[in-house]
């Protein structure tokens, strides 16, 4: 399992991150026109997953702008902002927003990707949702990055994910294959592009 705070107290969720350099677990997605979307939808483009408990909280909203702006600097990049809100919840905000750059989904019809991907909060007063993480996948839906945010309260950390993402780009339009950066601080090593990488720590 994974965990973060919550207004001081520590919470677990049900399990941890993908690993840096593995396959994505696969998922279905609802957005807001009610069609589901799966992980191969999404097959050669470099994703975004912005997961956090509710739109209809400041924090998780402020991300959705945010990433709303940056993905206009990213050629090819999609963001889905996924969370257990309904459809209807996730349009709304959107067109009050005017929200069109990110991709708006629900976990509507199962709840494979919270539980897939380690992110459904296992207790307490929002046992159930997701907690709030990003993860990047590459055009081949491995993991590049993953991080759960460490306090439930703070946004995530737009700058380093952005880079993250830019690195990422940069070294698939040089042909190299590389594994970016896990839930921890480290980088992981360069891999064979035919291998995951070992633990998401720095390696020679």
């Amino acid at each position: 399992m994974a965990t973060f705070k919550l207004r001081g107290n520590t919470v677990n969720t049900n399990g941890p991150l993908p690993e840096v350099g593995h396959n994505a677990p696969d998922f279905i997605l609802t957005k807001t026109d009610m069609k589901d979307v799966t992980l191969a939808d999404f097959k050669g483009h470099t994703v975004i997953l912005n997961v956090f408990p509710s739109v209809d909280t400041p924090v998780c909203s402020a991300s959705v702008r945010r990433f709303n702006q940056e993905v206009t600097k990213l050629d090819g990049v999609k963001v889905l902002s996924v969370s257990l809100d309904l459809p209807f919840a996730h349009n709304r905000f959107c067109e009050a927003e005017g929200i069109k750059n990110v991709i708006s989904t629900s976990e509507l019809r199962n709840r494979d990707f919270g539980n897939s991907y380690g992110l459904r909060i296992a207790e307490g007063a929002l046992k159930g949702l997701l907690a709030r993480a990003v993860i990047v996948l590459g055009e081949s839906s491995k993991v590049v990055y993953a991080k759960l945010v460490e306090d439930l309260s703070n946004e995530p950390d737009y700058e380093s994910i952005i880079g993250v993402v830019q690195d990422h780009l940069t070294k698939q339009a040089s042909g190299l294959n590389v594994c970016t950066s896990a839930s921890t601080p480290e980088h992981a090593r360069i891999g064979n592009p035919d291998d995951p990488c070992d633990d998401g720590r720095a390696g020679a």
